[in-house]
């Protein structure tokens, strides 16, 4: 029995592995992190600041994730971790050298689909191996009878970025390249951000891989950005919650148009540390959807906790209090791996 089953981002959790802060530092400054994250905000890669975030925020936050992993195992989900890696590592191939990253969001280069398991061709050249820390989990759900795909991987030549080009053009189509957090589950419709963390020569190749079963929907100018996941959060079938900044009537995805649309209120802002943060306040509704009935907020944004509640949601609030820092929120920092139910198409 396949380990890997999941067709939504609400059916019940039965298996998620969630991320570790342990070792997780800001890459070198290169081509593909000026013009992925900080094109907007500084004139020249030289300007960026790299190297390991402060112990505070990686013990504080190696803590918050060990309280939702135990939170989620009371709630009878199976958690999986990865294990410690070097991420001052050097990564080097014929076209470049870098430094890695972290092990935080497992969602960014994992995508779980039916019974597949993608390992999908990111953005970041500091990326480029960051699958290498779920590969004894990968083997083991390949052999439960999982369908374990690589995209080919990307050179991620300079060619691939123009920094200097309008936001949400700044990667180019030279190859596919697109982070799993790009994409949203609902049945066989498949949300797909066209956006600076993917692209679409990326859309095109996953629907090449998931088959006629699924219909892939690249979304264009929606949110020029990195990742999906603080734009539309999807709650149960026929809700989703949406980032009022980003979605409106003229970019709202067709076939989400006969959804009942909640609008995200005004987030509180938590802050970060360092020069910028890696997201904006909207990372506040990065929640975890556990069952259609229950998701894991975060307890500062009471405002948004009030508005799942009074549409028929239970919460559990929970805090990772670097999320801007570090770039990532509940959601970002698990990967659903199965989930009861079974696929369906979303009509209303």
């Amino acid at each position: 029995m396949s380990l890997v089953s999941v067709h939504n981002e609400w059916d019940p959790l039965e298996e998620v592995i969630v991320g570790t802060a342990v070792g997780a530092r800001v890459p070198t400054a290169d081509r593909s992190v000026f013009a992925v994250e900080y094109a907007g905000d500084y004139e020249s890669q030289e300007q960026i600041p790299s190297g390991a975030y402060p112990d505070r925020v990686l013990k504080e936050t190696e803590e918050e994730l060990h309280v939702l992993a135990a939170e989620l195992t009371k709630l009878g989900v199976t958690v999986r971790r990865p294990g410690p890696r070097d991420h001052s590592a050097l990564i080097k191939t014929p076209d470049w050298e870098t430094d890695g990253f972290h092990d935080y969001c497992p969602r960014d280069g994992l995508l779980s689909v039916g019974q597949t398991i993608i390992e999908t061709p990111m953005a970041l050249r500091s990326r480029f191996l960051e699958s290498l820390a779920y590969k004894d989990l990968l083997l083991e759900y390949f052999a439960s009878g999982s369908r374990w795909l690589s995209a080919p991987k990307p050179r991620l030549t300079d060619d691939s970025y123009a920094p200097q080009a309008p936001a949400g053009e700044r990667l180019t189509d030279e190859e596919p390249v697109f982070d799993a957090a790009n994409v949203l589950r609902f049945g066989t419709d498949l949300l797909y951000l066209v956006s600076d963390s993917g692209n679409e020569l990326g859309a095109k190749w996953l629907q090449s891989a998931v088959g006629d079963t699924y219909t892939v929907h690249p979304c264009r100018k929606l949110y020029a950005s990195t990742h999906v996941d603080s734009t539309i959060v999807p709650l149960r079938p026929g809700l989703v919650l949406t980032n009022p900044s980003r979605v409106n009537d003229e970019n709202m995805p067709d076939f989400l148009r006969s959804w009942e649309n909640i609008t995200c209120p005004e987030l509180v802002d938590i802050g970060f540390t360092g020069d910028k943060p890696h997201c904006s306040v909207w990372i506040g509704m990065n929640l975890l959807v556990v069952r259609p009935d229950l998701a894991v907020v975060d307890r500062r944004q009471t405002a948004l906790i009030r508005l799942l509640e009074k549409h028929g949601m239970n919460v559990l609030p929970l805090q990772l209090t670097h999320s801007r820092t570090l770039g990532g929120g509940f959601h970002c920092a698990t990967l659903d791996v199965r989930r009861t139910g079974a696929l369906e198409t979303y009509q209303f």
